[in-house]
Formats: structure tokens, C-alpha cells, sequence
């Protein structure tokens, strides 16, 4: 069910400040650099897939990996902003806001709007892409609300609450576990519990992405197996662009 007015941006500021009131004094640990162009155009997506519209049970920030992500693809003319070096160096970047379901998830869900190229722009150093940003809209930001600019407040929001772990020191750990990464991003986010930290990694153990979970109400629960990915004991590794 998408939401009609920008009450669910409100709701979630409240939380994330809530959140952020409980972290450490530090900088966010994760920095990049971005250097983003004055104007961009923003492609025309077309759905992949039928709509399916069921009601959303909760949300979840998916958070990429951009070394990993970018590894292969630095000369490659569709991702130039977040790979080539070029706009800066990234580490962690949104991959986008998806609303979750029973069984299924909401995606796809009809809109005429399309995302303005003055938002696409002023998220870009967060979702360092275009065509990202034009297809987490049409696919699940559409599901949400009825405006991309109270979707991508939304995931800013959430986006700003987070603080990351030190990347760097982790990856220089050959014995690096899942369950170090989680008590890494836990010591800088104490809010959090483990069960509500999902992680991705390739079939050659390499971290590809965070599956942070999220209630209705905006606030981490506990993922599911799908979403939570390997268990505490598993060995991980993390590269560094290097």
C-alpha cells in the first residue's frame, strides 16, 4: 500500500534522530569523496515485470559495496559515475529502499512520475547512479509513495542514520568472519542487533552487500534467512579497490 503524503518521511525523521541521538560522538567512519556534475539526465524505465501489489510487512536499505561492485567495471560507460574514479571514491552506497511482504514483495506498482533530474541529482553522492536512482523509484519506490522525492527523503533519512565500520581495518584481517563485520557495525551503531544486519557476499566469499532490516515502523528487526545471509562463523573478505 503506498503511502499518499510525506507523514511517513516525518515518521521516519523522528526515529532515525532517535537513532542518531545513540551513537558515538565520531565522524562517520565510511568516507568518500564525490564530485558530482551540475546538471544530469535521468533515463526512462520501464518495468520488467507485472505490478504486484501487496501490503508492505517491513523495509530494507540495501547498502552495496562499491569496490566489489566496480571491480571489472571502471571502463564500463553505464556505471562512469560510481566506477571510473572520475566523481570520486566510493565505499558504501545505497542500492535502494525496498518495502517487504508476506511471501512476496511489492514492486512495479503503477505511477506516471518519474524522477525529477534535480532529485536524481541531489541523491547521487549517496546512489551514485542514474539509473539506479530511475529504477529503485519505478520498481520500489513506487510501491511507497506517491512522489519520488518522499521516497528518496525517506532513504536519506535512513541513509543519514547510519554510521559505517572501518572498512579498511576490517579487510586487512584474514581471518574476518561475518560475525566481525556485524559486531563492527554494531559498535558503531549501538542500536542495532545482529539478526537485523544481512549480508551478501559472492560464491568466492567477497562482501558484496548490507541487508539492513527494518520494521514498518522504521525500526531494525530481525531478517529473515533470506535477508540475513551467512551465519556469524563464516569466513568473509572484503577488497579494497586495490
Amino acid at each position: 500500500m503506498r503511502l499518499g503524503s510525506v507523514r511517513i518521511a516525518r515518521a521516519v525523521a523522528g526515529i532515525a534522530g532517535c537513532l542518531a541521538a545513540m551513537l558515538p560522538g565520531a565522524v562517520q567512519a565510511q568516507a568518500y569523496q564525490c564530485r558530482m556534475p551540475q546538471s544530469v539526465s535521468v533515463p526512462k524505465i520501464s518495468p520488467q515485470a507485472k505490478p504486484r501489489l501487496v501490503p508492505v510487512t517491513g523495509y530494507t536499505l540495501a547498502v552495496s559495496w562499491a569496490p566489489e561492485f566496480c571491480k571489472g567495471r571502471e571502463m564500463e560507460s553505464r556505471h562512469r559515475t560510481q566506477c571510473s574514479g572520475r566523481n570520486g571514491r566510493f565505499g558504501f552506497v545505497a542500492h535502494g529502499l525496498w518495502p517487504d511482504g508476506r511471501g512476496a514483495w511489492p514492486q512495479w506498482c503503477p505511477t506516471n512520475r518519474t524522477v525529477p533530474p534535480v532529485e536524481a541529482r541531489r541523491n547521487m553522492c549517496m546512489m551514485p547512479s542514474t539509473r539506479l536512482i530511475a529504477s529503485q523509484w519505478a520498481k520500489h519506490g513506487s510501491c511507497m509513495t506517491r512522489r519520488p522525492e518522499t521516497y528518496f527523503k525517506v532513504t536519506r533519512i535512513l541513509w543519514d542514520s547510519i554510521r559505517w565500520p572501518e572498512t579498511d581495518q576490517l579487510s586487512r584481517d584474514d581471518k574476518l568472519s561475518a560475525g566481525m563485520l556485524r559486531d563492527a557495525f554494531m559498535r558503531q551503531n549501538p542500536s542495532w542487533t545482529r539478526s537485523a544486519i544481512g549480508i551478501r557476499v559472492n560464491r568466492r566469499g567477497w562482501l558484496q552487500e548490507l541487508r539492513l532490516c527494518y520494521g514498518k515502523d522504521f525500526m531494525p528487526v530481525k531478517c529473515d534467512a533470506r535477508r540475513f545471509g551467512p551465519k556469524d562463523a563464516a569466513r568473509i573478505k572484503i577488497w579494497r579497490g586495490i
